[in-house]
């Protein structure tokens, strides 16, 4: 990758291995005249955009644009000035290019271990009027991802307010006869696909729920028509960030797409006294030449290994049993100890106990802030369960939901104050619970020490963090009333430092986000804990959607997937074992039933499962994910994983309902190297030595199956 910069001609040209992203200066605005597959160094970068310096500013493509002075188009950011004007111009006034990438002092960021993994360019932007210094941050990777944010500076004698501060704005020229692709859903059924045609107008997906939601997620794509999982253009932006979010795909009268994303404006205000600065979270760019698949590795690779931090990063995550939906609030140590004892039979490594553990929490109407050991369950408290399952072999973890407070709970009655609300207006709860205030120190001080309490004296090596419903009332009892607005950002801030603090003072443990499942799965949350529960739902034949839709954006690595009795808790269907199993394994593998109640025959089924999950696991939780074939377009969904040096693969095929006399059928895998020759397994032992161009190009045979929620996996190594 590289930082080219044509003086003359005021043209600034980010370069990686796949792809260019070209500014030119004209007029004083920075334009974005090209965004696409790599061009030379050495071409002529002139005129990429016709004529534009003839171009009104209104339909010019700007890379930050305003509103007010002439572009009626969505503004990137708005400000208001001490006199009620909200007119400002921004124009360039210089650069400056750095190698590597510098952190975002207070955000979760994407970040170099060395210098020569990226560069970055600074573009200072100034409203001399209003003394408004804006920095519009760019970093390119060498594997073709672009991270953009943005720094507004008040230089002036009087406070300015932020109406809105988007993050990245791009105007793609010619393409508004492509498509949107997004993620969308609710609670149970996450990340599903979406795809729709662009047209006049706008379409805008956010969330105004305090978190990024289960409804939209803080991803979404401009896609060429022709678009698919192998072929195809694809402009992705990805928001690091788990707060309220708004993305928008705008096309205009002269066929310009309009994409941004960052902070939702919504209900948003932020004051910027002279002198002071406000970061706005980072947006990752992706630009695929190769479909969507090959916008999904370039996420994949830089998330897993420059998103994700700290020592559960590249190690192999452990195979967990988890006790909710084995006893949900009704347990005792026996029965948790019970539980591991049939795991370390098993081969489990880690069980969790979740929710009830704590002050008087025998149903989910009371306790939350009060993280003392119950010890009515417990008699002898935490750490002497924690022994006692450490003795069976396995390590042990922890459910939390550290930012609710229960009305029903002595940290209410001590501290009513506390939690996010309104004097005087009513407080609205959910699951019987409110939500701590986390932009009050006071508030986060108390969390630290709770938990840090625990995690002194209790050998934890695993801390599910759960958090189970939006925010309302978004007020503090603190806060002068100008800065109200700040309130939702401010408590993902809080948020981010209590995170950090946590993780850095115990770095040893495993923490996994959780929010009613997916409900914050995005990549601000991946930079503090590296995997997520990706859904309450846990029926394998709904998981095949949720899994696939996730895996657009994130890696598999972070994908948290659990085997749970049937019938299904959530929809109440009947599934197979080895089905349940099979698509769990395409995740961070666990189990949440009750152990002691499998019998024999399902015992040697669940040693066998999380044998062969132990032998591949490193394939399928650092591999390259290619996706075969999508449960959104049929009864049938493939994927298969491979390892970097393309000599090995395992692939799964799940078929939903069965098929009358069905036709024989040939699954054309990918990522395989067409010159190599590979000896390929399924369940039922070999299968034949192919070639990787015939694997590619004409397939494998599937199997044979009978009945409904089938699946099969094969191996594939190389014959050396």
């Amino acid at each position: 990758m590289a930082i080219y910069i044509n003086e003359s001609q005021h043209i600034f040209h980010m370069q990686s291995r796949v792809t260019s992203y070209v500014i030119q200066i004209i007029d004083g605005y920075p334009l974005l005249v090209y965004w696409g597959q790599r061009l030379s160094e050495k071409g002529n970068l002139e005129k990429l955009v016709p004529g534009l310096e003839k171009t009104e500013l209104g339909s010019m493509p700007h890379e930050y644009p305003q509103y007010g002075t002439g572009d009626f188009r969505s503004p990137a950011y708005q400000v208001q000035l001490e006199d009620g004007s909200r007119i400002t111009e921004l124009r360039y006034k210089g650069y400056a290019t750095k190698a590597g990438k510098p952190a975002l002092e207070g955000l979760p960021y994407v970040y170099t271990e060395t210098d020569h993994e990226a560069d970055t360019l600074e573009l200072e932007l100034e409203d001399a009027y209003a003394g408004l210094t804006v920095l519009l941050k760019y970093c390119i990777f060498r594997d073709g991802a672009i991270t953009r944010s943005v720094q507004f500076k008040n230089n002036g004698q009087r406070t300015i307010k932020l109406l809105r501060a988007l993050s990245a704005n791009v105007d793609l020229y010619g393409k508004s006869h492509y498509e949107l692709l997004y993620l969308a859903g609710h609670w149970a059924r996450e990340a599903h696909l979406q795809r729709r045609p662009l047209g006049p107008g706008g379409t805008s997906l956010g969330s105004r729920r305090g978190m990024s939601s289960h409804q939209h997620n803080p991803f979404a794509a401009v896609v060429s028509p022709e678009a698919d999982e192998d072929h195809g253009e694809v402009f992705a932006v990805n928001l690091v960030y788990s707060g309220n979010f708004h993305a928008e795909a705008e096309v205009d009268a002269f066929g310009v797409v309009r994409l941004s994303i960052g902070v939702n404006p919504f209900d948003f205000g932020w004051m910027l006294p002279p002198g002071e600065s406000f970061q706005t979270p980072e947006a990752v760019l992706v630009y695929s030449n190769e479909g969507i698949g090959g916008m999904s590795r370039i996420y994949h690779r830089l998330y897993r290994n420059r998103l994700c931090r700290g020592v559960h990063r590249d190690k192999e995550r452990p195979i967990l049993v988890n006790n909710w939906e084995a006893t949900y609030f009704n347990f005792t140590a026996e029965k948790i100890e019970a539980i591991a004892e049939a795991g370390s039979q098993l081969g489990i490594e880690l069980l969790v106990l979740d929710d009830g553990w704590f002050g008087k929490r025998d149903s989910d109407n009371c306790s939350l802030g009060d993280w003392v050991e119950d010890r009515r369950k417990l008699p002898n408290g935490l750490r002497d369960l924690a022994e006692r399952i450490q003795r069976h072999g396995l390590q042990f973890g922890l459910w939390f939901e550290p930012e609710m407070i229960s009305p029903d709970s002595d940290l209410y009655r001590k501290h009513p104050d506390w939690c996010l609300h309104v004097e005087g207006r009513r407080r609205t709860e959910a699951r019987w619970q409110l939500v701590l205030d986390l932009s009050r120190p006071e508030v986060r001080d108390y969390l630290y020490d709770a938990l840090a309490e625990i995690f002194t004296n209790i050998s934890v090596s695993y801390v599910k963090w759960d958090m189970n419903r939006a925010l309302t009332e978004i007020g503090s009892a603190t806060a002068l009333p100008e800065n109200q607005q700040e309130i939702a950002h401010r408590y993902v801030l809080g948020l981010y430092e209590l995170l950090n603090k946590l993780t850095t003072a115990f770095p040893e443990i495993l923490f996994e986000s959780c929010s009613s499942g997916g409900g914050r799965f995005d990549p601000g949350m991946l930079y503090y804990m590296p995997q997520t529960w990706t859904s309450d739902n846990t029926d394998a034949v709904e998981r095949l959607k949720i899994q696939y839709g996730t895996s657009l954006a994130y890696p598999v690595s972070t994908i948290g997937a659990h085997v749970s009795a049937v019938p299904n808790h959530q929809i109440h269907r009947d599934t197979s074992l080895k089905f349940r199993g099979d698509v769990a394994m395409s995740g961070n593998f666990g189990y949440e039933l009750d152990l002691t109640k499998f019998t024999d025959a399902e015992k040697i089924q669940v040693k066998e499962q999380v044998a062969m999950y132990k032998e591949h696991r490193s394939l399928i939780q650092q591999g390259d994910l290619f996706r075969l074939r999508s449960p959104f377009q049929g009864n049938e969904t493939s994927w298969m994983f491979v390892s970097d040096n393309r000599c090995e693969a395992i692939v799964f095929y799940f078929r939903v309902l069965a098929k009358p006399n069905p036709a024989s059928d040939m699954l054309q895998l990918k990522g395989l190297d067409h010159s190599y020759t590979y000896e390929v397994s399924g369940e039922s032992g070999h299968m034949g030595s192919f070639g990787g161009d015939r694997l590619m190009q004409a397939g494998l045979i599937i199997p044979q199956l009978t009945g409904d929620y089938n699946s099969v996996w094969f191996r594939l190594s190389v014959i050396q």
